[in-house]
């Protein structure tokens, strides 16, 4: 813990109008200096820097503070950074810094690395950006998509050309491993080899920076101008990206959420860009993962209300269950969470396109709030009007209830549940309180799923994978890196199969979000005492059959499943086919989709129909 006699002699030190100069351009205003607010828009000047003081004061949104409070609210520096920056400025020593002198030392040189990194990628975002100008194709999609150039600049969208190695003319060491290492060019082959191939990530795609809070390019997305997979593509983690931990937009919102009141989190770039373009600035985006807990922590050091927008698919709703079992632990009397679920056929940048910024606004002021949700995804699967259907909606939201931090929303959510469940008053409260004083979470409950009695039946009688679905799983568990490789579709269907094959794919879906990718040994010590469950999983990932397995055979199972669920829609329909137009349609459009699968899947498929 840094001494609070070192923080004070450290302010006594630094002069706040430096400080804040290299951020907000200052002019002289009486004792003060003035200038156009750095957290909220303005026209004109109303943010106050005293010298006497050494303190700034926002007469426009009440902004307020020393010079350690301004880096870490406009910067988003943690404290410890905030005052480890100010002290090298100062020739002072952070007193609690225990490293030793190599520890330091490597410090440093990360530090330098992630620098060059840095450069890297801004030289890549400028070459973008000239390409962006020079392409009319490119241009004229995001004028279809209705964006002005003076939002194109404000994001930094550019555009990566056709052709293999596009960089190479941006950068003239198109060899040196710091492209590769940045994430901008992919290398096959082996270290020795003489033929070794290099090519660009980014290849015909509209490209988006992702910058970090201060405002630095750590990585980039792509998205495709046409049709074409994936539709996008981001940056790998590297020394600067971690997808858990960035929000797309948040350093372009960061004012827009101070002036609103509020941060609204999106499921894709072009929703944040079209939204910014509507007049919404205060949007950001998860980068191809599901909400964490960091993405939480992170948006509430800027705003004390989170409203996620999600569509209103099954697909939708599983992002918002794990977005709320995300913001649980953050929540407080004072800080809020609100969820909003468009009508299916719209995301974010198509609905306000079609209903325009009012709509949108609407449908922002009837945003779910949290104890709703909460209520909502307990519910999932219970009848209220019986015992059986209460009970089980007890055990489903007790691990909601207790990832709640301590205060009047978590004592009146237990009054609310305690209602619905129709025990008598007081019940829960002895209960659950007394064991969430031994710091029962949402954790855990997670990632250890409810042990089925059709779990473990299969585990005890299963033994080698053979079933379609066995296959799917097991490559899962040992290719967890193919999961955002499959389309929304395929996650969806994953979800929809039965126990244990469902229950194991979200399992695992929440393990990847919270983990990564990782080993089968890490996926076993992490099932806990699920001792079924366990069972399952060991005896499909220690099958070696498929050792030698790729993604196609993977994407040929998923589509001999869907094949089959086609099949059995197009059964359905029965006779109402010779009477019904619409029928007749569906039975049609089923046709064609099948008809495109066992092209896909080749002569098996189609002699096996």
């Amino acid at each position: 813990m840094i001494p609070l006699g070192f923080v004070a002699e450290l302010l006594s030190r630094v002069d706040i109008v430096e400080v804040v100069g290299r951020h907000v351009q200052l002019k002289k205003g009486g004792a003060n200096l003035m200038g156009l607010c750095p957290f909220h828009g303005e026209k004109s000047p109303s943010f106050s820097v005293s010298p006497s003081k050494q303190f700034y004061y926002c007469f426009g949104c009440g902004a307020s503070g020393d010079a350690i409070r301004f880096l870490t609210e406009h910067t988003g520096a943690s404290f410890r950074d905030a005052v480890a920056d100010l002290a090298q400025q100062v020739g002072m020593t952070v007193p609690d810094d225990t490293r030793s002198d190599d520890e330091r030392q490597q410090a440093a040189q990360a530090k330098a690395r992630q620098a060059t990194l840095t450069d890297v990628l801004a030289r890549a975002g400028d070459h973008y950006r000239k390409q962006l100008k020079a392409s009319e194709r490119a241009v004229g999609y995001l004028r279809q998509r209705g964006l002005t150039g003076e939002i194109a600049a404000r994001f930094g969208i550019g555009y990566a050309p056709e052709g293999w190695r596009p960089l190479a003319s941006a950068f003239a060491q198109y060899d040196d491993m710091l492209l590769v290492e940045a994430g901008l060019v992919i290398v096959h082959g082996d270290d020795n080899e003489a033929e070794q191939k290099r090519y660009d990530r980014f290849r015909d795609r509209i490209m988006f920076p992702i910058r970090s809070v201060q405002g630095e390019t750590i990585g980039f997305g792509g998205r495709v101008l046409d049709r074409g997979e994936p539709k996008y593509l981001n940056s790998p983690e590297t020394a600067l990206f971690v997808k858990g931990r960035e929000l797309y937009g948040l350093h372009e919102a960061r004012a827009g959420m101070r002036a609103r009141g509020y941060a609204l989190v999106v499921e894709g770039y072009m929703d944040v860009v079209a939204l910014a373009q509507a007049g919404f600035d205060n949007a950001v985006a998860t980068l191809g993962t599901a909400c964490t807990d960091e993405h939480v922590r992170k948006l509430f050091r800027f705003t004390d209300t989170v409203v996620f927008s999600f569509d209103g698919d099954a697909a939708g709703r599983r992002a918002a269950t794990r977005a709320l079992e995300a913001a649980l632990p953050h929540v407080s009397d004072l800080r809020s969470v609100r969820f909003l679920f468009l009508p299916p056929a719209h995301d974010p940048d198509s609905f306000v396109r079609a209903e325009g910024p009012e709509a949108f606004e609407r449908f922002v002021a009837q945003a779910l709030p949290l104890s709703r949700q909460l209520l909502a995804v307990a519910r999932e699967g219970c009848d209220l009007g019986t015992p059986e259907g209460r009970a089980r909606f007890i055990t489903q939201a007790r691990p909601l209830w207790s990832a709640l931090p301590a205060g009047a929303l978590k004592r009146q959510m237990l009054t609310e549940l305690n209602r619905l469940a129709e025990l008598p008053e007081g019940e829960l409260v002895g209960q659950w309180t007394q064991a969430s004083a031994g710091g029962t979470g949402i954790a855990s409950s997670r990632n250890e799923p409810r042990r089925s009695s059709a779990m473990a039946n299969y585990a005890a009688t299963r033994r080698a994978p053979r079933r379609p679905e066995d296959r799917i799983v097991q490559l899962l568990l040992m290719q967890g890196s193919w999961w955002d490789r499959l389309t929304a579709e395929d996650h969806e269907l994953l979800h929809g199969l039965p126990p244990p094959h469902g229950e194991l794919i979200a399992w695992l879906e929440s393990d990847l979000t919270e983990h990564g990718v990782r080993p089968w040994a890490a996926l076993r010590a992490a099932l806990g005492s699920n001792e079924p469950l366990q069972a399952v999983m060991a005896q499909w990932a220690d099958d070696r059959d498929d050792i030698d397995a790729d993604f196609t055979d993977l994407r040929r199972l998923i589509d001999g499943r869907l094949l089959d669920i086609l099949g059995a829609q197009q059964r359905a329909l029965g006779d109402s086919v010779a009477t019904d137009p619409a029928a007749r349609q569906a039975f049609q459009r089923l046709f064609e989709r099948m008809r495109l699968l066992k092209q896909r899947l080749g002569p098996a498929a189609s002699s096996g129909s």
